[in-house]
């Protein structure tokens, strides 16, 4: 319609689906470390790409669309330059993501592997969604139910069950809301029972 090629909008009469939010699907450790394993095997030049997705919570956007201009190892930060908003537009919104010391060591691994100069991609190796190694290492290390994406449920839902605050979750995962933030958390049974638990070992100040 923008470029004046057709009048209407053929897909104005399609049916919107609501989005169901039921199940968020985040990796266990257990799941983690043997997807990892299987991915360090099996697809070697990959590996680093899955650990930086899994412990900065970048989406696939902001990893794959990566230049080393945006990258600093000696003060451990990523800035990027656009990222995008709830809605799927993309918008100049920059923010820093930190480098924990595991992302770092990919990081690193990965600055040895490709070229770096400022303006090379990261991770020049996106294809489809990754899905051309991703899935048949999902498939390997018996990981069922999971994207790409997912990767990212997983980072905010290790930070709850580690304590971090909801506020800074949404900061890291650079989230635009706090519902957004709400709606990408699932806590393990276990991390649920130990938070419910420190109301019994409370105490007066």
């Amino acid at each position: 319609m923008e470029n004046g090629k057709i009048k209407t909008n053929p897909a104005r009469l399609v049916r919107m689906r609501k989005e169901s939010n039921a199940r968020i699907r985040y990796l266990t450790r257990a799941e983690y470390k043997k997807l990892s394993e299987t991915i360090r095997h099996d697809y070697p030049d990959q590996h680093s790409a899955f650990v930086v997705s899994v412990f900065t919570g970048m989406r696939w956007s902001e990893q794959f669309g990566l230049t080393w201009a945006q990258v600093n190892l000696k003060r451990k930060v990523i800035h990027l330059w656009e990222t995008k908003d709830p809605t799927g537009k993309v918008q100049v919104r920059s923010r820093n993501v930190p480098l924990n010391s595991t992302a770092l060591a990919a990081m690193k691994e990965q600055f040895g592997r490709a070229s770096h100069k400022s303006n090379d991609k990261v991770f020049p190796h996106a294809g489809d969604y990754c899905r051309f190694w991703f899935e048949p290492a999902m498939k390997a290390a018996k990981v069922k139910d999971y994207t790409w994406h997912c990767n990212r449920h997983t980072f905010c839902s290790w930070l709850a069950m580690a304590g971090v605050s909801m506020k800074e979750i949404q900061e890291l995962a650079g989230h635009k809301t706090i519902s957004m933030t709400a709606r990408n958390l699932h806590l393990a049974p276990e991390a649920t029972v130990t938070a419910s638990e420190r109301l019994v070992t409370a105490t007066d100040e």
